[in-house]
């Protein structure tokens, strides 16, 4: 059923395209204008891209994006998401030209004279656009933010696989027109993911639940991911070449510590149906697939879940090749996406990997768990089933009255699954759960 839209997005929408048209144009002028006047703009080039062709047909789709930005304003059906979309594409413009001022860079081919309607078009860009905004692409990191509202509302068969080769089209075209080099368009999709994770579409903005981690383990761990950001960014900016594609692991270990540090597991913006959203998979997919792969080699031994004790299976998150043997899953890993099929009932707690989960959360997780598994076997799981999963269903058993203490619990958890690591921490937490029975 379509979600029924709110009354004024028009007016709403024209009003965000009148204050966001025209800084656009000044603010991209103005950074074009101050950059030409350097004589510290340098290049960037990789010596396969004089290779690169040049096909002036695909000044149409390169132009297309300034009409399908200005459609985008009538796809929002709330004013959040509205709201959300333009604060994106502010963000998007206060970004890039803080980047084009701040590092200028200058595009080095010499464009051939072209003519016919091709030409004309390529001679009305040249009159406003200069060599100098570059990296990160405002092409490309307004293609991501505009991308994703259109996959988000165009979902019938076949204009969505049209749209999206249309999009495909407009990001190659910033190469095929000779308007930017490569560095510019993984440096404009990184720029477009944070600022779709900046403004989600859907749940908190990453800051409305912020605040200071009171647990000294986080900020150690904040640390650690933060020595692990400045090694990779000072290999890619200090080695370039291929080497500069460090600086995705670098800004993904970055925004890992600043989870750690301030924002909790919801940086992760993991959603209700398990999912990751678009911008965290673009931001941390270094962090994602190595978290991904730690989890399947500490597990390859064990990789199926074991039952604890009246149809409640402990183990680590299902891939996409897992078999649905469950009808429900009870979720606590914060960082990585949960496979779930629409027959089966599905709860998120995301929590923090290594971190002992609070007693609010446990709480809430072993009352779900206690409601879904009588609707047939239950998966509670985290990345690898030994921690924070196993933190759960200790919670569950006590509160349940199943067992007595935290003790116990652990005890009947380890015998069936004789791999769980519970640290002080998180016998403390079960303790206090214990005491509130």
């Amino acid at each position: 059923m379509t979600p029924v839209r709110e009354p004024g997005l028009i007016r709403r929408g024209v009003l965000w395209l009148l204050l966001l048209g025209p800084l656009f144009f000044i603010s991209y002028g103005l950074a074009n204008t101050l950059t030409a006047g350097r004589s510290d703009v340098g290049s960037l080039v990789f010596a396969w891209e004089q290779r690169m062709p040049l096909w002036p047909w695909t000044i149409i789709p390169y132009w297309s994006i300034d009409l399908l930005y200005g459609l985008s304003f009538l796809l929002p059906r709330s004013r959040r998401e509205m709201d959300r979309h333009a604060l994106a594409l502010l963000s998007a413009q206060v970004i890039c030209i803080f980047c084009f001022l701040l590092l200028p860079l200058r595009f080095t081919f010499e464009r051939p004279p072209l003519d016919g309607l091709f030409g004309w078009l390529f001679d009305v860009l040249m009159g406003f656009d200069k060599p100098f905004n570059q990296a990160p692409s405002l092409h490309i990191t307004l293609l991501v933010i505009l991308w994703a509202m259109f996959a988000r509302h165009l979902q019938g068969q076949p204009w969505r696989w049209l749209m999206h080769g249309w999009m495909a089209l407009i990001g190659v075209s910033v190469l095929t027109t000779w308007q930017h080099h490569f560095i510019d368009l993984p440096t404009g999709a990184l720029a477009g993911f944070f600022c779709l994770w900046l403004w989600p579409s859907q749940g908190q903005l990453p800051w409305q639940a912020a605040r200071l981690a009171r647990v000294p383990k986080r900020w150690w761990l904040a640390l650690a991911y933060a020595l692990g950001a400045l090694l990779c960014a000072g290999l890619a900016f200090g080695l370039g070449g291929a080497w500069l594609w460090l600086a995705w692991p670098a800004l993904s270990l970055g925004l890992v510590a600043l989870n750690y540090a301030v924002l909790g597991a919801s940086g992760f913006q993991k959603r209700d149906d398990g999912r990751l959203s678009c911008a965290a998979i673009g931001l941390f997919a270094p962090y994602l697939a190595g978290a991904w792969l730690n989890s399947r080699l500490w597990t390859w031994r064990q990789p199926r879940p074991d039952e604890v004790c009246d149809g409640v299976f402990l183990g680590r998150i299902p891939g996409c090749r897992s078999p649905a043997a469950h009808t429900a899953i009870v979720d606590l890993c914060g960082e990585l996406p949960c496979t779930v099929t629409r027959q089966q009932a599905y709860r998120v707690f995301p929590a923090l990997d290594l971190i002992a989960p609070d007693s609010a959360l446990l709480h809430a997780a072993a009352t779900s768990i206690e409601q879904l598994r009588q609707q047939g076997p239950l998966l509670v799981c985290c990345a690898l089933g030994y921690s924070r999963s196993a933190s759960a269903v200790a919670a569950w058993l006590i509160i349940t009255g199943r067992c007595a203490d935290a003790d116990q619990a652990e005890r009947t958890i380890r015998q069936a699954r004789p791999g769980i690591v519970l640290h002080p921490a998180h016998r403390q937490v079960l303790q206090q759960l214990g005491a509130q029975r």
